[in-house]
């Protein structure tokens, strides 16, 4: 049997980390063994549903690499299909028109609660034979007897008897699918092998498959993955951080170590932490999914894109950080080399957002020095080395292939002074702040008329301060 998957998002907001991993999970078990994937969008609420979140969606899917393999199934142009089907069910004595009022159907619910009963309906309407009226809504006949059974491919056997559900609603009283039904027909439709989704769904299972073997529709295999919650044990949330996953393309991640990440959350193959996509193809399963939920941690999701950007190729970087630079507004100085620039910092930043932080001393003048830095190190004694190592600089011919580290050292050596009292006040002079790469590797990036320059302001700001 091929194996055929799918992820069937509601396009009522952007492609969030839990659909996205969803995705992530079907796409993976499809392409394991040798299946399809495919994409659907369950965009029947036609008051929640936009286009601007259809458009989210396979940005989103797009930005992650999870590719779909049939034309994109939409389930508004299904209704036609829908409405075939439940003719059937009605023709065939399979469900039947309610027309109990919403405050009959709030009084049973209510009287229910408080006999500690489960809220469900009682079926008042089930065997009168109702025509079709301007408020009446179409129920599905539940069988009244009997069990459902079904291997979770994550929680294993589960079985709930029929008596515990009531007759659910296929059709509104505009006649618009339910979802439990609709995604029946699509599934059917559209060959789903494997349903792999939220255990948020798992409660609405038992239902599809009663109208499944109702239909004489081959039924699914099911695997429902638990929720992911935020560092605190709640659910995830707009209140934990970004949840939207081109959120995280804006704030510097790479998509591919997202995807890691997303597979690591509630998926494990022993010890591994990274994964290349293939790797992940090859060695998904099912049987590595975790019952339990999981927790989203962003310090986690840094480390991981940190190894990511320590592996990535520069050109790539410096592009992304040409990008980021664009948003902020900034202009690249002629002199500055970016490829330096994301060399000296792709070992230090976890994000492409936090490089480009971490370089924009070099990318735009200075306009004022670290003040506890200042304190320790823009003391009256600092005026003769910042002079002697500028004086240094604006003698240098060849600046690229000159040894700057060099220059320092002859002026500590020159001075006699420890090594401190030049590099202390130069690199402020250079960055405004106490700590960062090496002063050389700075006043290669700045390049020599950047650095004397920065070195004269330095110095003539000393001069005026102790004048």
């Amino acid at each position: 049997m091929k194996v055929i998957t799918r992820f069937a998002p509601s396009p009522t907001g952007y492609l969030h980390v839990g659909g996205a991993r969803t995705a992530l999970f079907s796409y993976l078990y499809a392409r394991h063994h040798g299946g399809q994937f495919e994409l659907r969008i369950e965009d029947t609420d036609a008051v929640r549903s936009t286009e601007a979140s259809v458009n989210a969606i396979f940005e989103g899917m797009n930005w992650l690499g999870l590719e779909h393999d049939s034309e994109v199934k939409y389930q508004s142009k299904n209704l036609a299909r829908y409405h075939e089907v439940i003719d059937q069910l009605l023709d065939k004595k399979q469900a039947y028109y309610c027309d109990c009022s919403k405050e009959r159907l709030d009084k049973i619910r209510e009287q229910q609660m408080k006999n500690g009963e489960k809220p469900r309906y009682d079926g008042k309407c089930r065997g009168l034979g109702l025509e079709k009226s301007v408020d009446s809504i179409i129920r599905f006949k539940t069988p009244q007897s009997g069990e459902v059974h079904f291997k979770d491919g994550v929680r294993g056997d589960i079985t709930v008897a029929n008596a515990e559900l009531d007759d659910l609603v296929i059709a509104r009283a505009d006649g618009m699918p339910t979802y439990n039904f609709s995604v029946v027909v699509d599934d059917a439709d559209m060959g789903i092998t494997h349903v792999i989704r939220g255990d948020d769904h798992i409660n609405n299972t038992p239902r599809q498959i009663n109208i499944y073997q109702t239909l004489g529709l081959p039924v699914p295999e099911f695997a429902h993955v638990p929720m992911i919650l935020g560092d605190d044990g709640a659910r995830l949330s707009k209140r934990h951080g970004a949840v939207s996953v081109m959120q995280y393309s804006e704030d510097g991640y790479l998509p591919e170590a997202v995807l890691n990440y997303l597979v690591r959350l509630g998926w494990s193959h022993g010890d591994q932490e990274l994964f290349s996509k293939d790797e992940m193809v090859q060695l998904f399963d099912l049987s590595g999914v975790n019952k339990s939920p999981s927790a989203f941690n962003t310090t986690k999701l840094k480390w991981i894109n940190q190894q990511y950007m320590q592996q990535a190729d520069d050109l790539r970087l410096v592009g992304l950080v040409q990008v980021r630079l664009q948003t902020l507004g900034v202009d690249l100085p002629t002199e500055i080399n970016l490829t330096q620039v994301v060399n000296m910092f792709k070992e230090r930043a976890q994000t492409i957002n936090e490089l480009v932080d971490m370089s924009l001393f070099l990318l735009q003048p200075l306009e004022a020095y670290d003040e506890k830095a200042e304190k320790k190190a823009f003391k009256e004694s600092a005026i003769e080395p910042l002079k002697a190592v500028m004086v240094k600089c604006e003698m240098i011919d060849d600046w690229v292939n000159a040894d700057l580290h060099q220059l320092i050292a002859d002026v500590v050596a020159e001075l006699e002074v420890g090594f401190g009292k030049v590099g202390m006040p130069v690199r402020l002079a250079l960055s405004g702040q106490a700590q960062g790469p090496a002063n050389d590797e700075i006043m290669h990036v700045l390049g020599q008329n950047e650095s004397i320059t920065r070195l004269d302001l330095a110095l003539k700001y000393l001069l005026q301060k102790f004048k």
